[in-house]
């Protein structure tokens, strides 16, 4: 007979003082990207303990996680504070992401589980059956599609690099891009149809024009 404490290290569930801690991570991370705290703002750590209903423990470790992700960063005071991506970083970081990512996808054709493409062709498919498109479920199939081929392209280097410009990408986006939703769907799916056609040069012109989109959009838009 298995323990229920067993079973639940089997299971991968945390202890109860992890799953405080994952707990306040997860709501950090979405109050972040749902902007209800912004890049630049002093994360008072007692206030939003007490908003959580934590204690400042599990608080402390999310916000470690947090930094260790790029999502917030030490302050002069030694406090965390949401970090702030501003637009030279964002066009930089987009420069070099379309590099990796047209490496890292021309890489991944062939790769990628069958199963997962149709997954992110369905999600994509339904958002634009939405009277409006939704930020936050457009924000889920972003995650998905990039993810898909970073995570199949068969270098762990290049995808944890990729993962991090997207974190940084991703912090100004949320700010500054929000109303580029449209223009995206426009533009992953023709990521997709590329690597369902297992087309290479298709697939690196396809998620080039993708990023090459959002440098000129930031710069005619913001610059």
């Amino acid at each position: 007979m298995v323990d229920v404490q067993d079973q639940q290290t089997t299971e991968g569930l945390s202890p109860s003082g992890e799953n405080l801690s994952y707990r306040a991570y997860t709501a950090i991370s979405e109050m972040i990207h749902k902007r209800r705290l912004r890049g630049g703002e002093i994360i008072v750590e007692g206030r939003l303990a007490e908003l959580l209903g934590l204690s400042r423990t599990p608080l402390r470790e999310a916000l470690q996680r947090l930094e260790g992700e790029g999502l917030v960063a030490k302050h002069a005071s030694r406090s965390f504070m949401v970090r702030q991506v501003d637009l030279s970083e964002y066009l930089q970081s987009l420069k070099v992401r379309e590099v990796l990512e047209a490496e890292a996808l021309a890489n991944a054709l062939g790769r990628i589980d069958e199963a997962e493409l149709l997954t992110a062709q369905s999600e994509i498919e339904g958002l634009a059956r939405l009277p409006n498109m939704h930020t936050e479920d457009h924000w889920q199939s972003d995650d998905r599609i990039h993810e898909l081929f970073a995570s199949a392209c068969g270098n762990s280097v290049m995808a944890r690099i990729i993962k991090d410009l997207r974190v940084t990408t991703r912090l100004f986006e949320i700010a500054r891009l929000a109303e580029r939703v449209e223009a995206d769907h426009v533009e992953h799916k023709a990521i997709l149809d590329a690597i369902q056609e297992g087309d290479v040069r298709k697939a690196r012109r396809a998620i080039q024009s993708h990023i090459r989109s959002l440098y000129r959009h930031a710069v005619n838009n913001l610059g």
